[in-house]
Parts: structure tokens; sequence; C-alpha cells
């Protein structure tokens, strides 16, 4: 029989929040974290807008003298963990270290130090590259950074599966929990890569908005008038435990870990395989390993990108599945307020989709004025709903064709 797997802890940085508790009441309240890009000068670039976090301290976590050996992305990974073992009450020893692990994705990893130190070596020589460069910028150093923080010395694993990253970090965590490798996993995702490579790369495939003079209206998924996504960053981390070392900690679940189901389009690099096929086999999958019954989720947290192709798809996806079910289902992106925070989106919307079940609250999508026909389902337009939730699904599609769902639900279930 494989071991249940509970959620113990939560951490977050997002775009409208340096906390869990923060961003989540910017999410139910509505509140857009996107605006004109500060970090670096835009008059070329044709998009001008991201979701940047503000505000962020990384002082506040890190040792001075280590936050210039860190990329932003590991700075935020750090927060985000030392946030959900503080929430989960961990203390970890030389008594159950090794039970430990840590898996934090990066669909991107140090894209701001490539972008830093190339221009370095263009403007200063090859002998002025800084010799913290190979390790700022692996996509593991999140995961290998964290493990280093807080002391777990059990596997430290980082997945990269674009947009799906965040989501297969802990899918992976909960199958390996599962089996009973390990007692307790620290899993998530994180990003930064708000920089003028990275923006210029996803204009040149023509994936974000261009929305300039409207930023908070950007991000519109579902909308008749969404013309790409908004790049977002930051962290979501959530502490896994098996139901064992719970008990023998007296820690308290927040939520229950059920299902994880992951696939491939096989189809494009970029666009998801016709009628979203392949999301559809992920979260079939993952209702099937949790045992639950279409008709039993009580809330979608959809990808919704606010791209054309991707809504779209995700909505017929979403039909495939739950069949007459789905018209009946609340669902809703949270990326019109946070903007896509590609390999953490699928942490963080975990985060989100664990404060739905907590709260008994479905956050709204905002932005959504002009409803696209194709785009028919309940997408919870505007304004966050009070309901019981109880059970929830969580989807993450990526480049490449990296389809991920997970399904949580509520402890008294």
């Amino acid at each position: 029989m494989s071991n249940r797997v509970f959620v113990t802890g939560l951490g977050a940085i997002s775009p409208v929040g340096l906390n869990v508790t923060d961003t989540w009441k910017s999410l139910i309240s509505g509140k857009s974290g996107i605006g004109k890009i500060t970090s670096f000068d835009t008059e070329n670039f044709k998009t001008k807008i991201a979701a940047e976090v503000s505000g962020f301290e990384p002082a506040d976590y890190i040792e001075k003298k280590q936050i210039r050996r860190l990329d932003r992305f590991v700075q935020f990974s750090i927060a985000a963990a030392l946030q959900a073992v503080n929430h989960a009450n961990l203390e970890i020893n030389s008594n159950n270290s090794i039970r430990i692990g840590v898996m934090i994705a990066s669909g991107i990893g140090g894209i701001i130090t490539i972008s830093n130190q190339l221009q370095v070596l263009n403007e200063k020589g090859p002998n002025r590259v800084s010799p913290f460069f190979v390790p700022m910028m692996l996509p593991d150093m999140a995961s290998g950074q964290v493990s280093m923080t807080i002391g777990a010395r059990g596997p430290s694993i980082a997945t990269v599966s674009a947009c799906a990253s965040g989501a297969d970090s802990i899918g992976a965590a909960f199958n390996q929990l599962q089996i009973g490798d390990l007692d307790i996993i620290i899993a998530g995702g994180t990003e930064a890569s708000i920089c003028p490579i990275g923006i210029a790369g996803f204009n040149a495939c023509h994936a974000l908005s261009t929305n300039n003079d409207n930023p908070e209206l950007a991000s519109r998924p579902f909308d008749a008038k969404r013309d790409g996504f908004v790049c977002g960053e930051g962290s979501g981390v959530l502490v896994l435990e098996t139901l064992n070392s719970m008990e023998k900690r007296s820690a308290e679940p927040i939520a229950e870990l059920v299902g994880y189901g992951a696939s491939a389009d096989a189809h494009h690099v970029t666009q998801p395989a016709p009628g979203g096929e392949g999301g559809a086999r992920a979260m079939k999958t993952a209702l099937g390993k949790a045992k639950i019954d279409p008709s039993e989720i009580d809330y979608i947290n959809a990808h919704g990108t606010s791209t054309p192709v991707n809504d779209k798809y995700e909505t017929l996806a979403m039909k495939a599945v739950f069949e007459d079910y789905a018209y009946k289902i609340p669902i809703s992106s949270t990326k019109s307020m946070t903007g896509h925070l590609l390999g953490a989106s699928g942490a963080l919307e975990a985060v989100i989709s664990v404060q739905a079940i907590k709260n008994n609250i479905i956050p709204p999508t905002i932005n959504l004025q002009n409803p696209d026909p194709e785009c028919d389902l309940d997408y919870t337009p505007n304004k966050a709903k009070k309901t019981d939730v109880d059970s929830v699904i969580t989807n993450s599609f990526g480049f490449g064709g990296h389809n991920s769902s997970l399904v949580f639900k509520g402890i008294d279930s």
C-alpha cells in the first residue's frame, strides 16, 4: 500500500505578495501584479511590461556576503523554502536530515546571470567573467542551495520541463514519498527571467502580450482580446510529508496531495496538441491515481496563459475530461494577476490551490470582459467566489509538449 502524502507547509514569493498570506489576499481581491518593467530599459522592446516581484529583500533570508553569488531565481527559492519549512514547524537535524529531500524546479535557471555575464564578456573580455558564473546560472542550483541552506541531506533534484517544471517537481516528490524513499520533501519551483534576453526571446516567438499601455489589463485568459502571456517571476514551495512522518512529529496537515498525472503531446515545440489531447490525458491520469471521479472536483486552477491557442485547447481538454460537468465547475486562471511564472507557475498555483481548499474561496480570473465563444466555461470572472472547495485539480502545460496535473484534497474529506 502506498504512503499518503500531505502538505504541511507553504511558502511563496510572488508579484502580488512576498509570502503566502499577502499573495492570497491580493488574489482574492483581484489585484494585478503587472506593470511597466523597472529592471531594465525597454525602449527598443515590443513588450515593456511584466509581473515583477517588488520589495523583495534577499538579506531577510540570506547572508549578505552570499547574496551576490546567487542568481535572483535562487534567492526566491531560498526565501520561499524557508517560509515553508517554518510554516511546517520542521526542525531539520542529524537525526532526520537524510530522510528529507529537496526538489525545486526551474524552467530556465539563471538567465539573468547569463545575460549579465555575456555583457561582461563582450565588453571586458573573458578574464573578467565571474568565477561564480557557472554555479549561479545552473537550473539545479535552486534545489542545491535550498538543501545547503536548510541542511536537508536526502536527494536534491531539479526537474526541467518548461512551464510544467514546478508541477512536475511536486509530482516527482509525491511519487518518491508514496513508495517510501523519503519522509519529507521540500518541493516547488522558482523563476526569474525578466531580463533583456528573456523578454526579447519570448517576443521573437510572438508569445508575449504587447498591451503596454494597460499593463494591469494585459493578462486576460479566456478573453476574446487576449494577445499573449505576461512574464512573471517568483517561487512557490510546499513541504510534502508522509502520514507516518507527520504523525510522528505532530505536524498539522493543510491538505492532502492525492494525484499526479503527466503526458507529452509529441506534437510541436510551442503549440499544444490539437484539442488539448495531451492535457486531457494528464488530467485523467491524475484523477485516476487520486481515485476521484471527475464530478467530485470543486475547482480547476487552469494553466490559462492568455495565449489564443493555449486557452482554447485547455478548454477543449477540460470538456474532454469532465464532459457536461465541465460547465458546472468553477475554473480560474490566477495568471491574470500574477503573470506567467514559467517554471515556477505550477508550484505557485499548487500553493494557491491548497489555499483555495483551506479558505473555501475560488480566486477570480480578472480582465475577463469579452468572453471568447470558444472558451465558454465558468472561469470565475473578475470576482472571487466563496463556496465549498474540497477537491482541486491544477494544470501546467509547457513548451516541448509537457503536460502535468496535480490533485489536492481537503483534510476532512
